[in-house]
C-alpha cells in the first residue's frame, strides 16, 4: 500500500511541476499603462516653442556696423558704418553688395561687432542669413536689435 501514496494522494500517479510563466498580469499592468499614454499624449503639445527672454547687456558697444533689413516691395538693405546710428547709411542693393561692404568695414576695423535690425514683419530666413554671411567673413560678434 506504501507504492500508492509514492507520488500524490491522488490514485499513484506522480505529479510533473510545469516551469511556465503566467504572462496574464504582464499584459494587464501593460494596458493599464498604454491607458495612461493614450491620455496624457493630447496634454502635452510638442509644437509650442517657448522662447527665451534677453534681457540688456550690461555694456552694449558703443562703436558697431548697424545691417538694416527692411520689408518692403524690394526688400532693401541698408549698412550702416562704424558708429551704427551716427553713420551715414549705405543702400546696398542685394545680398552680394552687403557681403563685400561688411567684408571691407571688417578688414578696415576686425574688432567692430555687428548689430542686425530688421524689419518686425521680414522673414526669419532673411536675418539668418546675414548672420551666417557675418560668421562666414569672420565677425565673432553679431547681435540682434530690439526695442
Amino acid at each position: 500500500m506504501a507504492s500508492s501514496f509514492s507520488g500524490s494522494m491522488r490514485g499513484g500517479r506522480n505529479r510533473k511541476f510545469k516551469a511556465e510563466i503566467n504572462v496574464v498580469p504582464y499584459i494587464d499592468v501593460m494596458l493599464v499603462l498604454l491607458v495612461i499614454f493614450m491620455v496624457t499624449a493630447p496634454l502635452v503639445n510638442p509644437s509650442e516653442i517657448n522662447l527665451p527672454t534677453a534681457g540688456k547687456s550690461t555694456q552694449p558697444p558703443s562703436d558697431y556696423i548697424q545691417v538694416t533689413l527692411k520689408q518692403d516691395a524690394s526688400g532693401s538693405l541698408q549698412i550702416h558704418g562704424q558708429k551704427g546710428n551716427a553713420g551715414k547709411p549705405v543702400a546696398v542693393g542685394n545680398r552680394k553688395d552687403l557681403n563685400e561692404k561688411l567684408r571691407s568695414l571688417h578688414t578696415a576695423n576686425p574688432n567692430l561687432p555687428v548689430m542686425i535690425a530688421a524689419d518686425k514683419d521680414i522673414k526669419y530666413d532673411e536675418v539668418v542669413q546675414v548672420i551666417s554671411e557675418a560668421k562666414k567673413i569672420g565677425i565673432n560678434r553679431v547681435g540682434l536689435a530690439t526695442k
